[in-house]
């Protein structure tokens, strides 16, 4: 199981990263505008967190995608997960792109976006569950269907769970056969609470008040 930050916030990465539990980091032109940076001073950043897996976004034309990729992956090496839009010209660059650099197609809604994702050579592939459940339907159900199949056939394609909202639907993800999901930090500190922990915690608190200590 690994958790992916899903961000451009390089305060908020630095803070999660301080745990030891983020494996990566996931960005989108939404997050880097609400930066207010230069993508690349995004990226840079967030590379000099030591982050070793970091999504970054490619877009407009097959021929564009492959250039702004190759300027990606010579500036940060093998950080750099180039991230593809679920598109005609999107998995023709992943076609290239994919046997030297690790890629991720994104916008993923359905099981047979993902077939088209995996036989592209896709690293990843980012199912939107919140949005999916937005339109009626289980996003959750997108996610088992998707890893169940690559299951059943050996594709070595990886789900990677997007658009995660609550802690409940981010280990349920992994539940349903994700092996990556990717989160929004409110969701990643709202892992750590429940009630009964905080209970807990003022009894321990309370008690520990006038028991001798063992430190010197």
């Amino acid at each position: 199981m690994r958790i992916f930050l899903d961000t451009a916030d390089i305060d908020e990465i630095r803070k999660a990263d301080e745990t030891g539990l983020i494996d990566g980091i996931t960005t989108n032109p939404t997050l880097i505008r609400k930066s207010g940076k230069d993508p690349m001073d995004v990226y840079r950043d967030i590379a000099n967190t030591g982050l070793g897996d970091i999504s970054m976004v490619v877009t407009d034309t097959y021929e564009q995608m492959l250039n702004q990729a190759a300027v990606l992956c010579e500036t940060f090496g093998d950080k750099a997960t180039i991230k593809l839009p679920m598109t005609e010209d999107g998995l023709k660059a992943c076609k290239v792109l994919s046997p030297r650099v690790k890629t991720n197609i994104t916008l993923v809604f359905n099981t047979a976006q993902a077939v088209l994702a995996a036989k592209a050579g896709a690293h990843y592939v980012s199912p939107f569950v919140g949005r999916i459940d937005d339109q009626g339907y289980a996003g959750l159900e997108v996610v088992r269907g998707i890893a169940n199949l690559y299951c059943s056939t050996g594709v070595g394609t990886q789900v990677l769970a997007a658009s995660i909202r609550t802690p409940h639907r981010a280990v349920r993800s992994f539940f349903n056969g994700a092996s990556v999901v990717t989160m929004p930090p409110s969701v990643f500190w709202s892992m750590y609470k429940h009630v009964l922990t905080d209970v807990g915690l003022d009894i321990f608190e309370k008690d520990t008040q006038g028991v001798p200590t063992f430190l010197p």
